[in-house]
């Protein structure tokens, strides 16, 4: 017969030190884990959207404001304003800027958006702005999340179908559920590096529609600025679809401040800055270039001066609105076919009433939208204002102005 094992005391020893190994990794990963650092405070009964304004107001004054700097445009989503600012996401009544629900994490906001009543809010980590996270825009409540390597910053779009997120090096698109549809550009996976058309260029700029996404890059390799039109949704999300790719021509081809405007299913509207040819001495006016859907040059548009540095686009119903920096151009949304054009516009606009609402410098201007005519003119006292770009937006009766980094609620 064996005679029983004994315990001595190096075994206890050693059973306590892989004790207290086990209890640090567990320790550590609860540390890094998504839930730590993390605060979410949802709304106690979902919210519902306010009734459509019928009619517009005669008069506005503030009602509340609220830090809001990492958004990009006045954001709303179902029936509340959404604000971030300081690693904090907002939903506020828009009545009174009460909070209704709040979700914070402790990492840096890298933006916010929202779509279909949800809101999408990203955050930085060692990998970048990688973690994603959707939330309810009725509630708060956390739907789904995402994390992927990303660059340290990204700007955020939305088309309707798909959000685009995109960096100095890449870019991602992501489906309602935040599942990845394309990346393009630089990859840290090296087995996808090969899939790639591209992969050492600056994307200077980008803008999407639900078939159509459309780059501006500058590439080592080539004199000007390229545009690459692709399938927003490729069969394979690290294998894109190119549906063409062609390098710029003309004074300002080479220019870093080319950009897209606006994507449609079959035309995509690039702002070109006018320059001196160096062949001709000729100077050639700043632009709007229309391309079909797959990069071929269409229409060329001058405009009487170079658009600056905070010009922005929107698309509301079937117009798209061009903000060039001091006036409003509208352009058929699927053609981009210059419709009209009103002056004094301080920033980017929204519908109230079937009337679009036009900032200007004393206030918001109503105007038709089939010709553009000003049918009203409401004033709006700004305080403090810093002539940054105004994004306007409207929830209910409710006029939200986002001016630099601050939110206010008018009615």
């Amino acid at each position: 017969m064996l005679a029983p094992e004994r315990r001595t005391r190096a075994d206890i020893i050693s059973a306590v030190a892989i004790a207290v190994l086990v209890l640090l990794a567990a320790l550590a990963v609860w540390a890094r884990g998504d839930a730590t650092g993390t605060e979410s405070v949802t709304a106690p009964t979902p919210v519902s959207a306010p009734p459509t304004a019928d009619q517009l107001p005669s008069t506005l004054r503030e009602l509340w404001h609220a830090a809001d700097a990492a958004t990009s445009r006045a954001l709303t989503s179902s029936g509340v304003a959404v604000t971030g600012n300081d690693g904090t996401v907002t939903g506020r009544d828009p009545l009174t800027g009460a909070q209704v629900w709040r979700y914070r994490r402790d990492m840096p906001l890298c933006g916010v958006e929202s779509q279909f009543a949800m809101v999408l809010a990203v955050y930085r980590d060692q990998r970048g702005c990688s973690q994603a996270t959707l939330l309810a825009g009725e509630s708060g409540e956390r739907r789904t999340s995402r994390s992927s390597y990303m660059d340290p910053t990204v700007r955020l779009s939305v088309d309707g179908t798909y959000v685009l997120a995109r960096g100095p090096e890449r870019l991602e698109m992501w489906r309602s559920d935040l599942v990845r549809t394309i990346e393009y550009g630089y990859v840290d996976a090296l087995m996808n590096v090969k899939t790639q058309p591209r992969s050492d260029c600056d994307l200077l700029s980008a803008g999407s529609s639900p078939s159509r996404l459309a780059v501006v890059e500058r590439c080592p390799q080539d004199p000007a600025d390229r545009l690459t039109v692709l399938n927003p949704a490729p069969k394979d999300n690290t294998v894109p679809e190119e549906y063409g790719s062609h390098v710029l021509s003309g004074a300002g081809a080479d220019s870093p401040d080319a950009r897209v405007l606006a994507v449609s299913d079959s035309r995509v509207l690039l702002y070109l800055p006018g320059g001196t040819s160096t062949a001709a001495s000729e100077v050639t006016p700043p632009r709007l270039a229309v391309y079909d859907g797959n990069g071929n040059p269409l229409v060329v548009q001058q405009l009487s001066a170079p658009l600056s540095e905070t010009a922005a686009a929107v698309r509301l119903g079937s117009t798209s609105f061009v903000f060039t920096g001091n006036s409003l151009i509208a352009l058929n949304g699927s053609t981009f076919d210059p419709l009209w054009a009103a002056p004094n516009a301080i920033g980017t606009p929204a519908m109230m009433a079937g009337k679009v609402l036009m900032p200007v410098g004393e206030g918001i201007a109503a105007l038709d939208p089939s010709s553009g005519a000003e049918i009203a003119r409401i004033p709006v006292q700004r305080p403090g204002y810093d002539n940054s770009p105004v994004s306007v937006a409207v929830l209910g009766a409710t006029v939200l102005e986002k001016r630099g980094p601050v939110l206010y609620a008018l009615g």
